[in-house]
């Protein structure tokens, strides 16, 4: 005879367990976790017992029948340019912080400014739906977005740079304003005339309105843009060293440089550095976004800084009105605000 092997009682706890030690029903221990609402108020004495419960067993959800009954996955994706760039960090630690608060888990992708990696992150997210998608997008077409929220009807916030389509939500896109005063502000407070500007490859994000804004500010102060004086390089440590490379080689740098991130800006510096000139003493240097090596690098980085944390929490809210509202309603423009940090790496001339 076959003798049939005993199941073993399972230790981890149930919400059968959660009910029973705080004295209610499963319905009840049902309806404190998942929110509903009920014509029958349950007590705050009540909730407390039940959450106590839950705590002192360990009691953990099961969140796939969760998501069955509420046609959530209670998972958002994020997107970053590039995991390296210490811009995306409190961004990317906001939208877990305040993701986490509402029960939601964060997956995070990292498109390294390549067009093929940002549309893997759509069909991925196409192949393991989530809720929402939170992105910062530099390569992929207006025409890539909409045939992606057409087709899967998940909401897409922005963070960081101008995208223009008209179902997605951006947040932060301070690009030209901020670059605008901050050209202003080395010309009329600093007095820099000969004034250049690294990183507005292509129309890569937020390559285009920061260099509108530039050429305004020059426009408005009735100076001319000389010839080299625009790097059209890559948003990294490496696009620094390569556009700084190339005004030491003029014969008339210029004497001031704007860069569109602070990765690059520091990446400028150390070349100028490698070829014995003195920063800002021979040539300033300014950058965008404060991140914890801006402070760090030697001279300390001037900077248009925002708040990043901010934007990071901006933008979940955001994702989140966006999942109980219209997915394909208007997109909608969030400018951040932000300002200028005068360290030691701009000199007055």
């Amino acid at each position: 005879m076959v003798r049939r092997k005993t199941r073993q009682p399972s230790n981890i706890p149930t919400m059968h367990d959660v009910a029973k030690l705080a004295g209610v029903s499963q319905s009840t221990v049902s309806r404190v976790l998942n929110e509903t609402t009920s014509p029958v108020p349950i007590s705050d004495d009540t909730k407390q017992r039940i959450l106590d419960a839950v705590e002192q067993l360990g009691y953990q959800p099961n969140m796939i029948a969760r998501s069955l009954r509420t046609q959530r996955t209670q998972m958002i994706a994020v997107m970053i340019g590039d995991i390296s760039n210490a811009f995306y960090h409190p961004i990317v630690r906001a939208v877990q912080d305040v993701a986490g608060s509402r029960d939601y888990d964060v997956l995070i992708s990292n498109g390294d400014h390549v067009y093929e990696n940002e549309l893997r992150f759509l069909q991925m997210v196409l192949r393991r739906p989530v809720d929402g998608v939170i992105m910062a997008p530099h390569r992929l077409t207006s025409e890539d977005l909409e045939r992606f929220i057409k087709r899967s009807h998940i909401p897409v916030v922005a963070v960081g740079a101008q995208v223009e389509h008209p179902m997605v939500d951006v947040i932060g896109g301070t690009s030209e304003p901020a670059t605008y005063e901050a050209i202003s502000w080395l010309i009329k407070e600093k007095g820099h005339r000969r004034i250049g500007i690294m990183g507005v490859a292509g129309d890569m994000p937020p390559g285009p309105p920061r260099l509108r804004g530039y050429e305004r500010a020059m426009a408005d102060a009735g100076l001319t843009i000389e010839e080299g004086f625009v790097q059209k390089v890559e948003f990294t440590w490496e696009g620094g060293e390569h556009a700084m490379a190339a005004y030491l080689q003029q014969p008339n740098p210029p004497t001031a440089v704007f860069a569109s991130n602070s990765l690059m800006a520091i990446g400028a510096i150390k070349v100028a550095q490698k070829q014995g000139l003195d920063v800002p003493g021979d040539i300033s240097m300014m950058g965008f976004d404060d991140i914890p090596e801006a402070t760090i690098v030697n001279p300390a980085l001037t900077i248009v800084a925002r708040d990043l944390s901010a934007i990071g929490r901006q933008a979940v809210e955001i994702l989140f009105e966006r999942m109980d509202g219209d997915v394909t309603g208007p997109g909608r423009f969030f400018q951040s605000e932000w300002r200028i940090v005068e360290r030691n790496s701009v000199r007055s001339i």
